[in-house]
């Protein structure tokens, strides 16, 4: 079993990194107060190539793999998650329309997904249920020609921005759930303000409010009733994304801890050589991102390779629990080398706290997700 990269990944893995240290971490400040990542930022991560890595090149993808997008998206979400937030989810969209959609919807979809001026958006979650599809409210009424889409979406990533949306809804004529791929900001779309979460920032969440929303029927991804499958492979490319992004928290907290301990002396010597708790601390992280790091690039070979559907989500499900807790653990033990500074916003391992506190509940919870797997 060869565990190297191959030359194409480590150039991915170096753009990202040059990207991610050159370009976004002068502008994090000001993405973290304004909870906005510029336009012209996410236009120039389309550029280069960040949010089409797995996908086909005849659709304007990239043509690697997921193996090669965890590595980019570890790299940018080391600098900034809200930067890694945003393409997970733009690449659930584009990953639901690749699966399921017919040739005429991926030549016409795909190609618009891939540059960064249009974000894609996966609206499942409702006031009601975030795992249950049998408690969606949000309704599909067909009259003969069209699907009348309404309800109310809950923390919704990439809703702001001007691009497709796949919708999960319940059409009311059969009690099943169906896929439908709208345009934001269409007649009956809107939004509310958005959500004050404490990490990702840059990565906004939104309600999305279906007023009369109408839809024909080419815009029906997949058969109707075919819903569930669509929320399968959501379910997985989702949780492939999010172990990306919360191993890149990984690897940053791990970082800050190994540098303030470095940098920060006891009686002139640096206390990661004088005290045996620190190095017994740096040894915990080093081990814990180490393991979580193969898990997480195990996984992207996995979703490259995969015969059983089925068994890619409870792979996807487990790897991503077991690097977010890691995650969270990382930075328990990286504040406890900062000791009081790990307190203090001047500090960026309080900030990173915060960012790694939200992985095990996104996207799943975990126990949900153990449950599921």
């Amino acid at each position: 079993m060869d565990f190297s990269l191959s030359k194409e990944q480590k150039l991915i893995q170096k753009a990202a990194y040059d990207y991610s240290h050159h370009q976004i971490k002068p502008m994090v400040d000001t993405i973290m107060n304004t909870n906005h990542i510029p336009d012209e930022m996410l236009m120039e991560l389309g550029e280069l190539g960040m949010f089409g890595i797995p996908f086909p090149e005849e659709y304007g993808g990239g043509g690697a793999g997921y193996l090669d997008y965890i590595l980019a998206l570890e790299q940018l979400s080391s600098v900034c998650p809200g930067v890694g937030m945003i393409i997970s989810v733009n690449t659930v969209g584009l990953s639901v329309i690749h699966a399921l959609g017919t040739e005429e919807q991926k030549n016409y979809y795909l190609p618009r997904g891939m540059k960064g001026k249009e974000i894609f958006s996966f609206a499942f979650t409702e006031p009601g249920t975030g795992s249950d599809p049998r408690q969606l409210t949000t309704t599909a009424r067909f009259d003969g020609d069209n699907f009348i889409l309404n309800g109310t979406k809950r923390f919704i990533s990439n809703a702001g921005y001007p691009g497709p949306m796949v919708i999960i809804a319940r059409e009311e004529d059969t009690d099943q759930a169906s896929a439908f791929i709208i345009e934001k900001f269409c007649s009956g779309y809107s939004l509310s303000e958005k959500w004050n979460k404490i990490g990702a920032k840059g990565g906004p969440l939104y309600d999305v409010y279906l007023n009369n929303v109408e839809v024909d029927q080419s815009q029906l991804l997949g058969q109707r009733g075919q819903g569930l499958w669509a929320l399968k492979i959501a379910m997985a490319y989702g949780k492939v994304g999010l172990t990306g992004l919360f191993l890149g928290i990984a690897a940053s907290a791990y970082e800050e801890g190994r540098q303030y301990a470095m940098q920060k002396t006891h009686r002139g010597t640096p206390i990661a050589d004088k005290f045996e708790h620190i190095k017994i601390a740096l040894a915990d992280m080093a081990m814990k991102y180490e393991s979580c790091r193969w898990y997480a690039y195990h996984l992207g070979w996995a979703a490259d390779t995969y015969k059983d559907p089925w068994q890619l989500v409870k792979e996807a499900a487990l790897t991503k629990v077991l690097v977010a807790e890691t995650a969270v653990d990382i930075c328990r033990i990286s504040m406890g080398i900062h000791a009081s500074y790990g307190l203090m916003r001047d500090y960026k391992i309080a900030q990173l706290w915060d960012d790694a506190i939200m992985g095990p509940q996104v996207e799943g919870t975990a126990p949900v997700l153990k449950i599921l797997a």
